[in-house]
């Protein structure tokens, strides 16, 4: 289920921009989701024309852990971890006023080394606001929402993590 808002169409924002004293509200675009995850859809949500920076942050499957090889994750989601995550979306753009859009997919279920399990971006004017905006997004992303995996390591052990 994918959530997206957009609470001031594109072209009405473009004839708001020219007004200076209007507010306009970034593009929020969120899911979580057990298909792999696309790079590109993240950089098409956050993409505008007033964006002169884009950050992204690719998590991706790593081959180790703590000095222990990991062969696999499987990732699992509260069913309120999508509404979470918009929630996260709308406070890091409240933080964040200069970012223009937001997105965030998080991937759940069975992934191998080398996939990606989560994919953010943050377009602002400038690229320090996008930078820091992502970093914040991805950062309150891994605290608030509840996502867990589950680490499979080679000596054929398993271990929770962010339980």
């Amino acid at each position: 289920m994918i959530e997206e808002k957009e609470l001031t169409a594109r072209g009405e924002a473009e004839e708001l921009a020219a007004d200076s004293r209007a507010v306009i509200r970034p593009v929020i675009h969120t899911d979580v989701r057990e298909e792999p995850l696309s790079v590109d859809e993240v950089v098409a949500a956050v993409s505008h024309r007033t964006a002169g920076g884009i950050a992204l942050f690719l998590g991706v499957v790593r081959d180790h852990d703590h000095g222990r090889s990991v062969t696999a994750l499987d990732y699992s989601a509260h069913p309120s971890a999508a509404e979470l995550l918009a929630k996260v979306a709308e406070a890091v753009a409240a933080e964040h006023p200069d970012v223009v859009a937001l997105s965030a997919i998080h991937r759940v279920g069975a992934l191998d080394v080398g996939d990606l399990a989560v994919v953010v971006g943050a377009a602002a004017p400038h690229r320090a606001e996008a930078f820091a905006a992502c970093r914040a997004f991805i950062d309150t992303l891994k605290e608030q929402v509840p996502i867990w995996k589950r680490e499979e390591f080679a000596d054929g052990d398993h271990e929770w993590v962010g339980c």
